[in-house]
């Protein structure tokens, strides 16, 4: 059968894989200042169910990344199990965490020793003010902590990602020096209609060029190109490198055509793609005695029908049901 394939002849490479909806921050951008529902513990997927799923992923349909997301992944009390067996599950393959880093100051060296191989935090400002008014919660010190304590740990090279909001473009450039100070990796990312409030449009949306043209106020940018052809991010070199900043323009500058990535939710089903509703549920069969042969072809159904694209641009566009907090970006 080779890869995990759609109609379109992308082959998904990368795994994001969901493993709550609780955070422990209320993003503008994400979250609704109450929260999302709480979905009851035994409708999650265990540890070793996603595991299993790890492990169908790479070694059947050929996925070479692997991550894990949420809402925030750091309220799974059992996480470092999840890594654990995971890494058991698929020997060698890196294993990911995208997460706000509250409280990965006291667990980093414990994911490092489960099989963690790299982390992506997630900071829109070092403006704590700021960072308090967008996130509804003043933890800006937990979560440069946590930074700290990937670094201490060996999760090198970390990366921080900013999701581009008008409130904080002004402190961009500020951030971006802070990661060049530290040696982190800085992506800014356009916010895509997927926040719960349902208030976002293109209007009101921050584009990767004015971005831009506030870092080049202070930075001399300079085009860099990408990682890996299949990677979002655009890097710029700044001030002559080495330092990089990268900018993922989901919205102006679609890079769907090479999308490479298919994601499960914290509820075990299959998403094709953030902005598509339809879902496969992975989970019913994982339960009911399924064989690796019928996960493995429920998957590759559902991926086959993946979107051409966003379709945020097409006159019929409507936004998705499920928001980015639930969804697991």
């Amino acid at each position: 059968m080779g890869g995990l394939s759609d109609r379109f002849g992308r082959i998904a490479r990368d795994l994001r894989i969901s493993l709550t909806t609780a955070c422990s921050l209320r993003c503008t951008y994400c979250m609704p200042a109450e929260g999302l529902p709480v979905i009851p513990r035994d409708e999650l997927l265990s540890a070793s169910e996603v595991a299993r799923l790890v492990g169908i992923a790479v070694h059947r349909l050929g996925l070479t990344e692997v991550r894990f997301t949420g809402g925030e992944p750091l309220t799974r009390g059992d996480l470092v199990e999840v890594v654990r067996r995971s890494a058991e599950a698929a020997p060698g393959i890196p294993l990911a965490l995208t997460t706000n880093g509250i409280g990965l100051d006291r667990r980093a060296a414990a994911l490092v020793d489960a099989g963690l191989t790299r982390v992506n935090v997630s900071l829109d400002t070092i403006d704590r003010e700021h960072f308090a008014a967008l996130s509804r919660r003043d933890r800006l010190p937990a979560v440069l902590a946590g930074i700290d304590a990937a670094l201490a740990a060996g999760l090198t090279p970390v990366k921080v990602n900013a999701v581009l909001m008008r409130e904080t473009l002004d402190d961009a450039p500020e951030l971006l020096a802070w990661a060049l100070d530290r040696d982190v990796r800085l992506r800014f990312i356009e916010q895509m209609p997927l926040d719960a409030d349902g208030v976002w449009t293109v209007d009101a949306m921050v584009p990767a060029q004015e971005l831009l043209d506030v870092l080049g106020t202070r930075f001399a940018l300079e085009p860099a190109g990408r990682d890996d052809p299949g990677a979002p991010a655009e890097l710029w070199r700044v001030d002559g490198g080495p330092g990089t900043v990268g900018v993922i323009a989901s919205m102006t500058r679609s890079f769907c055509a090479a999308c490479d990535r298919t994601r499960v939710t914290a509820e075990g089903t299959v998403r094709s793609c953030l902005f598509a509703d339809d879902e496969t549920d992975l989970r019913g069969l994982l339960r009911s005695g399924g064989s690796d042969d019928e996960l493995e072809a429920a998957w590759r159904r559902a991926m086959w029908g993946k979107p051409r694209g966003h379709g945020v641009d097409d006159p019929g566009y409507r936004r998705p049901v499920r928001t980015m907090g639930a969804i697991g970006g």
